[in-house]
């Protein structure tokens, strides 16, 4: 059992106030996932041409600063760093794979939890408002956000195998339920290239997603092959950089609420994860329906 949560701001007044509307939404499905929580917020802060990278340290007092000097010097371009915990979201221009080559030559130990124009990740083992906390999630305004509280059933507890799974540019992916097919597919990603990084059976519909994306599917499409070619129980809440989407499994075993405002499309696995959101009285409130795809797309 875990809990996820979203949110999909229509409109820029609210914006300033991302981090504060998700962090209760998060904290209110603490029973679902008290073994770990994550949060991916979307921001339009960066000029274009830019990449915001989440990176995680392996202990406390990393130097940061030193490594930002080191980048900066492989790439010959300026590599800024926003420090928060123990993680850092490091920024540059250009594309990624240069970036993530110079990072693997100058600090293989650090790991890459996203990146994108505009997606942060911040995710971390134990009491899911301590991680809010932490990583000062209240203060953080952006468009976008999904957040998960995770109870571990199939595979162990640490920050790598919490949730969001963000496995290609601006893309994150939550999940309640499991899979009883995923080693199977997995096989089939690993034979067409794809690499893993955990036993999470999470990533393994992180990646099949990604893997359709990038061969030109939408990202609706996308979730129809997930339907047609993943077995189990599940509720999935998948985000880009523009787009905002929830499907269930056939029988809809697992629970999701959303409410829909003139301002804001909110998902959770309860309806209490929505209950303090403004306006919310008067949402729309619905549980999609099994195998339907719901989607929304941002309007700049």
């Amino acid at each position: 059992m875990c809990g996820i949560v979203g949110l999909h701001l229509k409109q820029p007044g609210l914006q300033s106030r991302l981090g504060e509307l998700l962090v209760p939404m998060v904290a209110a499905l603490t029973a679902r996932g008290p073994d770990s929580a994550g949060i991916a917020v979307y921001r339009d802060d960066l000029p274009e041409g830019c990449l915001r990278y989440s990176l995680r340290a392996p202990g406390p007092g990393y130097r940061w600063v030193d490594l930002t000097e080191q980048l900066t010097g492989a790439l010959g371009e300026e590599v800024s760093a926003r420090i928060t915990a123990d993680d850092s979201v490091l920024v540059a221009s250009g594309a990624p794979e240069p970036f993530l080559r110079a990072l693997a030559s100058c600090a293989p130990e650090v790991a890459v939890v996203g990146y994108g124009h505009a997606l942060e990740i911040y995710k971390d083992v134990g009491d899911p408002a301590a991680i809010c906390d932490r990583y000062d999630i209240g203060r953080i305004a952006g468009y976008q956000g999904v957040g998960h509280t995770r109870m571990a059933t199939e595979s162990a507890v640490t920050t790598e195998h919490s949730h969001p799974f963000a496995v290609g540019a601006d893309l994150t992916l939550v999940h309640n339920g499991s899979f009883s097919n995923h080693a199977t597919v997995r096989r089939r990603l690993v034979d067409s290239g794809v690499r893993f990084q955990t036993d999470n059976d999470s990533e393994v519909a992180a990646r099949f997603i990604a893997w359709h994306l990038e061969r030109g599917a939408d990202l609706g499409q996308a979730l129809q092959f997930v339907l047609k070619e993943l077995d189990g129980f599940f509720t999935l809440l998948v985000a880009t950089r523009t787009q905002f989407a929830i499907v269930r499994d056939p029988f809809a075993c697992k629970p999701a609420v959303v409410a829909e405002t003139d301002d804001y499309v909110a998902v959770g696995s309860e309806y209490v994860a929505l209950a303090e959101l403004p306006g919310i009285d008067g949402a729309r409130v619905f549980e999609p329906m099994p195998e339907e795809v719901h989607l929304w797309t941002r309007t700049p």
